[in-house]
């Protein structure tokens, strides 16, 4: 029987005591192997637990993402913890973890809304640290959310391991030294998908962007149109949406009459399920312009996208972090773990929540210690392997992971309901790093 008909299963959120909720924000160092000598908030010192915070969007336009993020997350827990079959235990390289916990201690966990909205993400993250006491926090599906809790992470000296965030700002100008990205970027989404929309679209289109309203919206409509236009293309216009639209015929109607032969959507989760549904009503997809079949793209995928968009998806181009058809052992162990707890496959939000939640209790294994700055150093240049990503780094100067990318492509001929996303090319990590001060901006100190 496929672990995709095995039954869905839940588990129930462990939530430290109200004892622990309690008490102080900086608590004295305990002893643990490579102890340091300065206390640090949130030591779980001689406690035998340690507790992770998981804030996420659990409402609003990126819910769907968050819903998996959680599933992921909780997986994570189970396997850090020595439960299940381990999963990515068994394949990354190089791996200190024992399935005992981190440094000896159970994993507990929490978990907040974001909401998909910066605010409510600060509020949650900030409650998470304060009252739950976590030593980490992860998760969130926007690059704002992303960038609000990474400067609180800075602010407040607990590490953020971003959850899903694509824009260049989050390990750009807006980097921190507590703040660590898993994630590809939108530069190198461009730097992915160029050479494919060249040989499949050609070199002279005409291109009309509709982009999200918020950074990671102009930070991928700033590098498509970099790479079209460096491919010969003409951006003919570009106009910002709200985040949450349900209904875009008034940004979809000026583009029939724009002269425009390509339409960009940079919009995610649900806007991007409902612009493209509505894109395909409207009947572009069915027009010639130019002399040329009308075209739609997406630079970023993902497979809870195409399973909402249906057939609309089909034979149209973009990027996403991972894919669950990867045959790879690090892919192939998490989406049998992930299949058999859930009874169906993980989405790339739910993947790169689960490598986030992993590389951080690794590190604190490497360090011998939860003190931030030596976790922190611990991850900075650090190189790994196993994880469904190739041979991967995170880079010392911008904490941005320097990994392969993949360009995908609807398929016009799924075998399932998740055989949705065709992998046209594996992009390896020499072809998409680029220079760390491209976008230059400031990590600031180790301690806080």
């Amino acid at each position: 029987m496929s672990i995709f008909d095995q039954k869905y299963g839940r588990r129930t959120v462990l939530k430290t005591g109200s004892a622990l909720a309690g008490a102080a924000a900086i608590a004295p160092m305990g002893f643990v192997k490579g102890a340091y000598a300065a206390d640090f908030r949130n030591d779980p010192g001689n406690s035998p637990t340690v507790t992770f915070g998981f804030n996420v969007p659990q409402t609003g336009a990126y819910a769907d993402e968050g819903a998996d993020e959680l599933r992921a997350y909780r997986l994570v827990v189970k396997h850090l913890n020595g439960e299940g079959d381990g999963g990515m235990l068994n394949t990354l390289k190089p791996a200190a973890l024992k399935g005992n916990g981190v440094l000896g201690k159970k994993v507990e966990y929490v978990t907040g809304d974001t909401q998909t909205k910066a605010d409510a993400a600060r509020a949650s993250a900030r409650r998470m640290i304060e009252s739950d006491r976590v030593i980490m926090f992860s998760g969130g599906s926007s690059s704002s959310v992303a960038v609000a809790q990474q400067s609180l992470a800075q602010e407040m000296g607990v590490v953020f391991m971003c959850g899903l965030t694509h824009a260049n700002d989050t390990t750009g100008k807006d980097r921190r030294r507590y703040g660590f990205r898993h994630m590809f970027n939108a530069h190198m989404s461009g730097l992915a998908l160029g050479p494919v929309l060249k040989q499949e679209l050609g070199t002279d289109r005409r291109a009309y962007h509709l982009t999200a309203d918020y950074n990671w919206g102009w930070s991928v409509e700033d590098s498509i149109s970099k790479t079209t236009e460096g491919l010969g293309w003409e951006t003919a216009n570009a106009v910002r949406t709200p985040l949450g639209s349900g209904d875009f015929s008034q940004y979809i109607t000026p583009v029939l009459n724009s002269g425009a032969d390509v339409l960009v959507l940079n919009h995610y989760g649900r806007d991007m399920v409902n612009s493209l549904t509505q894109a395909v009503q409207f009947g572009l997809r069915d027009k010639q312009v130019n002399g040329k079949d009308f075209q739609i793209v997406v630079p970023l995928y993902s497979r809870l996208m195409a399973q909402g968009a249906g057939e609309n998806v089909k034979g149209i181009y973009g990027t996403t972090n991972w894919n669950w058809s990867l045959t790879d052992p690090g892919s192939q162990a998490f989406v049998k773990s992930f299949g058999a707890e859930y009874g169906f496959p993980p989405s790339q939000a739910a993947h790169t929540c689960y490598v986030n939640a992993l590389l951080y209790a690794d590190a604190c294994e490497r360090a011998g210690t939860f003190y931030p700055p030596e976790v922190i150093k611990a991850l900075e240049g650090h190189e790994f392997d196993g994880t469904g990503d190739g041979p991967s780094l995170y880079r010392a100067e911008d904490h941005q992971v320097m990994k392969s990318c993949l360009v995908v492509r609807g398929n016009a001929n799924p075998t399932n309901q998740f055989d949705l996303l065709e992998v046209v090319n594996i992009v390896p990590r020499s072809e998409t790093t680029y220079p760390h001060d491209l976008y230059p901006g400031e990590l600031g100190p180790y301690e806080v």
